[in-house]
């Protein structure tokens, strides 16, 4: 075999992609009975697909990866991304926050569309192989036929993270490498957990609209919703990397109005009025924010203006990593040179969530995916024209 791509996620198939096209023929070896279970997964919520930004502010959602994934991004960015769905027979749209999706709100034609020009180019997939390690320079796979070594000229592994077990990222790989290669697996884009009175628990399923969230200096603004345990939400996760280190979350419940004019609108007379409608009238906070306000401040202070414009929520701790959309940690970048190839495994190259980088929701996962599939292909090809 010429090419061997661990993992049919869109990071394996973007790599077995590249491949074959540059001519090569490509093995996919897929752990589950089919590919790309988390992209379906993902497509049951509209398959964001990437953001319609520019290079600069699509990086900067990688944080601290960034400087690494840059070249990644340069040449497979937002722009990019959309135009491979288009390839793919796709049409896409940009909804009001700049997010892109296809017109179909799911996955499925855009995957079988992918892995009918997989076919067209020779690329063979095969299910219910798991990579089980190395012997010697051979990859070696549990199969429903029993055990299989396979040996290639090139190999792209592309096995994921740690989170969604059930869909096929369980972090397993990771025991075939030493511990100094892998940053331990954590949580990332998943919720809190946060120990409520019976009052706020009232509230789970209650989505908390028009507020800010900070968190170790990271903002954020969208929607959180309220669980039994905690919160969750697309608001919430872009402060995974903070709220992990232990920072405490701070909600900004009346975000387009300053201190001053919050407190203005508090002075103005109450009357026989309960605090509750005060609140209510003065300043529109709904039952949700009033109540989350009483949580966490009581009695309500005289200047209760800097309390509104910065709630204090204590965390407990971050949901389990099997509920985390994605993961932070994983295979290090030192591990790894510039075409994304094992320092110490010639001819080895490894992308996608099995990386050590995390990104918020928002499109940023399916990109960097993409983006560091097609880079490690890229790189596979050369290294197989070059050693040929």
């Amino acid at each position: 075999m010429v090419a061997l791509v661990i993992g049919a996620g869109p990071a394996g198939l973007m790599a077995a992609d590249e491949i074959a096209a540059h001519g090569h023929s490509v093995l996919i070896a897929e752990a589950k009975p089919s590919p790309a279970r988390k992209l379906l997964m993902a497509g049951k919520s509209g398959l964001n697909l990437t953001k319609a930004e520019s290079r600069e502010a699509c990086l900067a959602a990688f944080g601290a990866a960034g400087p690494r994934l840059r070249p990644m991004i340069d040449v497979f960015g937002p722009d990019e991304v959309m135009s491979w769905a288009k390839g793919l027979g796709q049409t896409i749209f940009t909804g009001s926050t700049g997010r892109v999706f296809p017109e179909a709100m799911k996955a499925s034609p855009l995957l079988r569309s992918w892995l009918s020009r997989l076919e067209r180019r020779g690329v063979l997939l095969e299910r219910s192989w798991r990579w089980t390690g190395w012997h010697s320079a051979s990859s070696c796979f549990e199969t429903p036929e029993g055990p299989r070594r396979v040996s290639a000229q090139a190999t792209v592994l592309a096995c994921g993270g740690a989170s969604w077990a059930r869909l096929g990222s369980d972090g397993s790989w990771a025991a075939h490498f030493p511990k100094s290669q892998t940053a331990p697996f954590q949580p990332a884009n998943v919720g809190i957990n946060v120990d409520w009175s019976p009052h706020m628990q009232a509230y789970a399923g209650t989505p908390l609209k028009a507020a800010t969230l900070r968190a170790g200096g990271l903002v954020s603004r969208g929607e959180v919703v309220i669980t039994a345990n905690g919160i969750e939400g697309g608001g919430l996760y872009p402060l995974s990397p903070a709220l992990r280190d232990g920072a405490d979350l701070v909600i900004d419940l009346c975000p387009d109005l300053s201190e001053d004019e919050v407190r203005a609108r508090l002075a103005r007379p109450r009357g026989k009025m309960s605090l509750a409608n005060h609140l209510r009238k003065t300043l529109k906070l709904g039952p949700l924010a009033r109540t989350l306000l009483t949580e966490f401040v009581r009695p309500l202070p005289e200047d209760a203006a800097p309390r509104i414009k910065a709630l204090r929520v204590s965390v407990q701790g971050m949901r389990p990593l099997d509920e985390a959309i994605s993961v932070a940690g994983g295979l290090r970048f030192d591990a790894l040179d510039d075409s994304l190839m094992l320092r110490d495994r010639p001819g080895v190259f490894a992308a996608g969530e099995m990386l050590n980088w995390e990104a918020p929701t928002g499109g940023y996962l399916i990109t960097g995916s993409l983006a560091t599939g097609r880079w490690a292909g890229r790189g596979a090809a050369k290294w197989i024209n070059e050693n040929a």
